[in-house]
């Protein structure tokens, strides 16, 4: 049995549809996490595996149970991060979880060693009695993450959990999820280090599921290096790239982007052969953004370079 099990869901606020067709299964104890753009049907997703906005019952199959007929079976064993912080600030963080623990009918010692067992998981004991709002941002991330999974549960939900958090505190909070490994993973996402961290991806674009599969698998879907070309004239120099080296030229938002091998070769012969018309050029790895250009035709994010790429400005080669 898949802890999760969607086939054909769709979804429409009035006019506008959310969500086409999605279809995917995700295994016990994996990590699987849903990358996408703003307005490519996450959120929208998102409540409806949490349980928060009615689906077609026949399309969605939670722990055993189809989403119409077993909601209160279903939520017992769900625990979910929402986007915007839940804790309460003026209490401690004892105190939160103490109280959620309440929600879930946990009393007395059992309470008290959960509450215990799950401040040492998430190495929060030294800050058991601090109110949540003297916390940093990363650990009141932290505290959200505690709580929802204070009653062990089956099925855990995060809707951009990361957001927000700097990059330290974006990488510790990968590594707890990674320690979860009795409880299904399921979160949103449009950070790339946060796919990146995920036993298997989806790619959501326009409500549709364009891609599922391991990171590694989908970054194999993009050929060789990535290399980017600014031009003040793209339009007419990607035929003229593409006849004389023979790569096809992908004009996207004013770039030139070519997959090729050996990229810095590439880089250096490209510069040489056009340098007039060469105003900077970079090249990369793959990353989950080119796979997602590469699938959709367009940007994932505005102004994002990948942190492993070499910028080579062309009046320096």
């Amino acid at each position: 049995m898949f802890p999760v099990k969607v086939e054909n869901l769709s979804y429409a606020y009035g006019t506008r549809r959310a969500l086409a067709d999605v279809t995917f299964s995700i295994s016990q104890g994996e990590v699987f996490g849903f990358l996408g753009p703003n307005g490519s049907g996450k959120t929208t997703l998102f409540k409806i595996l949490s349980t928060l906005i009615p689906a077609d019952p026949a399309a969605v199959n939670i722990l055993g149970h189809q989403l119409g007929s077993g909601l209160q079976s279903i939520r017992q064993y769900l625990g979910v991060v929402f986007q915007h912080p839940s804790l309460d600030q003026k209490l401690t963080v004892t105190e939160n979880l103490r109280h959620h623990g309440h929600l879930y009918a946990l009393r007395g010692n059992t309470l008290k060693q959960r509450i215990q067992e799950t401040l040492d998981q998430f190495e929060l004991t030294d800050r058991a009695d601090e109110r949540v709002e003297t916390l940093s941002g990363g650990l009141q991330r932290r505290v959200e993450l505690a709580k929802a999974t204070l009653h062990r549960p089956k099925l855990l939900l995060l809707d951009e959990p990361s957001t927000g958090l700097d990059p330290g505190a974006r990488r510790s909070f990968r590594t707890y999820l990674a320690d979860l490994q009795e409880t299904t993973v399921v979160l949103t996402t449009h950070i790339l280090g946060d796919a990146e961290a995920c036993d298997r991806v989806g790619i959501l674009n326009e409500g549709k599921l364009t891609a599922v599969g391991t990171p590694d698998e989908l970054k194999r879907q993009v050929s060789g290096d990535i290399v980017i070309v600014d031009s003040p004239v793209p339009e007419q120099l990607a035929p003229k790239i593409d006849q004389q080296f023979g790569y096809g030229v992908a004009l996207i938002e004013g770039t030139l982007r070519i997959e090729c091998h050996n990229g810095h070769e590439f880089v250096r012969d490209v510069v040489a052969a056009f340098p007039s018309e060469i105003q900077s050029v970079r090249f990369a790895k793959p990353t989950l953004e080119d796979v997602f250009i590469k699938l959709t035709g367009r940007h994932f994010a505005e102004d994002k370079v990948n942190e492993n790429s070499e910028v080579l400005k062309s009046n320096h080669i």
